[in-house]
């Protein structure tokens, strides 16, 4: 068990460490896991709604706080390139997260061309049919690409790593609360990098 939570500890801080340097990144991450804590609760009423909660509001903040914000040079403080930090990524790097983003956008695009998904599902008659078919779609990749990149950590590393990166996934919108809440303020004041990071370039 400490084996285990030091795992956990060291892809917590590696993750903040190697990919929070931006105050709105941070901020972005508090929406997102606050919304994420939403979803989790909706969970229990309808799982359906929860999705469409994670993936429109919690995923999109996420991820465009990574792809927007987030300074992609040289890391000085860390001395890592930001390929050096890609390679070593122990979840979805941009590259991977770009390939369950493409997923995402693809889902209700092939939901309006085969309403039935090519015979797979019973069509939808209206549009609040189409949003349910789509979140649950969405539910379908976010909990697949969880269990998937867990799996495969178990073959490239082991098993404790990857269950420990699951994880990290699962509690990661209770962690964020805890390390971002102070970020709006620090916009408010002007600060746009953490100060531990002044003087790189994106």
């Amino acid at each position: 068990m400490n084996a285990f939570l030091e795992t956990l500890r060291t892809l917590r801080w590696d993750d903040h460490r190697y990919y929070h340097h931006h105050r709105i990144n941070q901020a972005l991450h508090l929406v997102s896991a606050l919304s994420f804590l939403v979803a989790y609760a909706w969970l229990l009423v309808d799982p359906v709604v929860s999705a469409l909660i994670a993936w429109l509001v919690s995923m999109v903040t996420r991820q465009a706080g990574h792809f927007f914000f987030e300074p992609k040079g040289y890391d000085h403080v860390n001395q890592a390139t930001h390929e050096h930090k890609e390679s070593i990524k122990v979840g979805y790097n941009l590259f991977r997260k770009v390939v369950l983003m493409a997923l995402w956008a693809a889902v209700p695009v092939v939901l309006l061309v085969s309403p039935d998904v090519f015979g797979t599902i019973e069509p939808h008659t209206d549009w609040n049919g189409f949003a349910r078919d789509v979140g649950a779609a969405w539910l379908f990749i976010g909990v697949g690409g969880l269990l998937f990149r867990t799996v495969h950590l178990f073959f490239i590393q082991d098993v404790r790593t990857g269950l420990a990166w699951m994880t990290k996934i699962i509690t990661d919108p209770f962690n964020d609360v805890v390390l971002y809440h102070k970020a709006p303020l620090y916009l408010l004041r002007g600060e746009l990098i953490d100060p531990a990071y002044y003087g790189q370039r994106g």
